[in-house]
């Protein structure tokens, strides 16, 4: 890996703490529904050099980092700024990150409306997950942890486990993550469910 890769022209390493540009770069990427291959190829770069950018284990020339906020539409002043004002407790609306989750990976016809900011600082993440009519996640899958769930609006399917279970708004559910899972909506119009998990996964 090229010296210039990772630091500044001089050699010098950018005077930024890794950690927190790699969460606020990931958070811009999904912002704007990119995947870390797409980002790389439009800034190019490697996707395994942006993935370690990602997760403050390198940090990006400012060569680079010019032509990825170029990509992501945001600015280097954005990246750098530490956290001021409300910023980290209140998520006013209209401001929260809308993510578009990728068709191959995650589902179909299914967006996320974050409700806490991405930080690896939080135990817990929130979302309301957006699901299309005849949309559905992708799955079944398990992992680590636990989640808890509230129907907005909608009418959706949640399977767990061996078990189908039909919501409507106002239900409410909770499961341990190792059990096999995922959900659809079966109703007409979208369906939009406040849902919570521990530790953050995605």
């Amino acid at each position: 890996m090229k010296r210039n890769d990772l630091n500044d022209a001089d050699g010098t390493a950018l005077p930024t703490n890794a950690a927190r540009l790699g969460t606020r770069l990931r958070l811009a990427r999904q912002t704007r529904g990119l995947t870390l291959k797409a980002l790389a190829d439009e800034a190019h770069c490697s996707e395994s050099l942006l993935s370690k950018i990602e997760n403050g284990k390198a940090s990006p020339s400012l060569p680079m980092l010019h032509k990825l906020v170029k990509v992501l539409g945001t600015n280097i002043g954005w990246m750098f700024e530490e956290a001021d004002g409300e910023e980290g407790i209140v998520f006013r609306a209209g401001t929260r990150p809308l993510i578009s989750l990728d068709p191959l990976r995650r589902g179909e016809g299914i967006s996320l409306e974050r409700i806490i900011p991405y930080s690896p600082g939080h135990l817990l993440q929130c979302n309301i997950h957006h699901v299309e009519e005849d949309g559905e996640s992708a799955g079944p899958i398990e992992h680590v942890g636990e989640e808890v769930g509230y129907v907005i609006a909608g009418e959706i399917e949640l399977i767990v486990g061996d078990e189908v279970f039909r919501l409507n708004p106002g239900d409410a559910f909770v499961f341990k993550s190792e059990l096999p899972h995922h959900y659809r909506n079966v109703g007409k119009g979208r369906a939009s469910i406040f849902w919570v998990n521990t530790p953050p996964t995605f």
